[in-house]
């Protein structure tokens, strides 16, 4: 069992707050902690925020600890505050297939064999029975309300206005630490630093209700080097299910990390050595070309959550749309996702090179068109194109689909309507 798991967890910038970081460290150290970390089931799909702590939890039972993942049928269907505003609650049948969905999403993270075998918890197995006497006299007595309307996300929803629903959440999330506490002896609770108010009042809660002390750590939000959460400046969240995020399009996103943040990325999101990621800084800094960090970045927790035949997919794609590689060996999704993310637009049958040029955005007008054409800038399947008014249906690839390419780096896709 390794003893130093928060020494590697700060050296990876994993450890925004800790409550009493010698107290956390003496009991690590002295023998397996159970822990816990919880996700609510307000979407289909976890995402990008989500791995951190599911991959915290991971690198905690690589340590010799206990882990229990909590989905939170119950605060999901009720959901945390946000500052933006209030939830809008999903059905009871909704949360229920989510909580079913997330499952299969964090058992492929832990183990569940050995001393240390993780355990899946529901939150609903405990609440959905308890009446509102009883938790209001053995829960919320042991919360101050002037100090639930100091947590940050409260007191900026005071003025728009918040649900008691949504203010009462905290009592709820505490209660399971305090559940997780009584049924399997938790000790420690960890999760993203914007839920840093909750945890800290679930130890509270226990230290209040049974007199124990126990722990919370924090890790940092990831973000771009401006600041903007990473994954959202393309209009959504990074999520880990292939049906609403191709690996493609995860692939890509790790592939154009920027380069004051991948190795930070690669310190919080992949299991390789410290000493090797140095290693990959120092090359990526002599040769930043090869983008040789986001390279290893995109393969390593594109594997982790995808699988390494997701990653070769994705680098045959990449390297088939600029001509490296054949695009008749692509599946057609990977193709697709391929393409979806350069830019798919739909054309009519029969139309030309020059019409799927301009319908695809890589020229201006028509003229601009034939010119790339007549001056051998333009591609069709990677293949010169030399007639502009030559038809693209004769250049299908699986699925409709037509890659283009204007020079060597402007690359969009058509696909043939034939809806009529």
């Amino acid at each position: 069992m390794t003893t130093n798991v928060l020494d590697d967890l700060d050296a990876r910038g994993l450890i925004a707050h800790s409550t009493d970081r010698e107290a956390l460290e003496a009991d690590l150290a002295a023998g397996p902690v159970t822990y816990y970390v919880g996700f609510d089931p307000t979407a289909p799909s976890l995402h990008m925020g989500n791995l951190l702590q599911i991959l915290t939890a991971r690198r905690l039972q690589l340590a010799g600890h206990r882990p229990l993942i909590l989905v939170g049928g119950s605060t999901g269907l009720i959901g945390d505050p946000r500052d933006v505003g209030e939830r809008t609650l999903n059905s009871r049948e909704t949360v229920s297939d989510w909580v079913e969905r997330i499952r299969g999403q964090v058992e492929q993270y832990v183990s569940f064999e050995g001393d240390n075998a993780a355990r899946v918890v529901n939150n609903l197995d405990w609440t959905r029975d308890v009446n509102v006497i009883d938790f209001l006299r053995d829960v919320g007595k042991h919360f101050p309300v002037n100090r639930m309307l100091d947590r940050h996300v409260v007191a900026s929803r005071l003025e728009s206005g918040i649900s008691y629903t949504e203010f009462s959440y905290v009592l709820l999330q505490s209660m399971d630490y305090l559940e997780l506490h009584r049924r399997y002896g938790c000790a420690l609770q960890t999760g993203g630093s914007d839920q840093w108010g909750n945890i800290t009042a679930g130890v509270e809660l226990i230290r209040r209700a049974d007199g124990d002390r126990v722990h919370a750590l924090a890790t940092p939000l990831i973000t771009k080097a401006d600041g903007t959460k990473f994954g959202k400046s393309t209009g959504g969240a990074l999520w880990l299910d292939p049906e609403m995020l191709s690996p493609y399009a995860f692939y890509q996103t790790w592939i154009h990390a920027e380069d004051a943040k991948v190795g930070e990325y690669l310190r919080q999101f992949t299991f390789l050595d410290l000493e090797e990621i140095a290693q990959i800084e120092r090359e990526s800094a002599e040769k930043p070309q090869l983008r040789i960090a986001q390279r290893r970045l995109a393969a390593e927790v594109t594997t982790l959550v995808h699988g390494e035949a997701e990653v070769r997919a994705a680098e045959q794609a990449s390297a088939a749309l600029f001509g490296r590689a054949e695009l008749e060996d692509l599946p057609e999704s990977t193709l697709r996702a391929a393409l979806a993310e350069a830019g798919l637009v739909a054309v009519a049958p029969g139309s030309t090179v020059v019409d799927a040029l301009v319908a695809a955005g890589l020229v201006d007008s028509r003229s601009a068109a034939r010119r790339a054409v007549t001056e051998g800038g333009a591609y069709v399947n990677n293949v010169r194109a030399t007639d502009p008014e030559g038809s693209v249906d004769e250049r299908l690839l699986a699925g409709g689909l037509v890659v283009l390419r204007r020079g060597k780096r402007s690359v969009a896709g058509v696909e043939l309507d034939t809806r009529g």
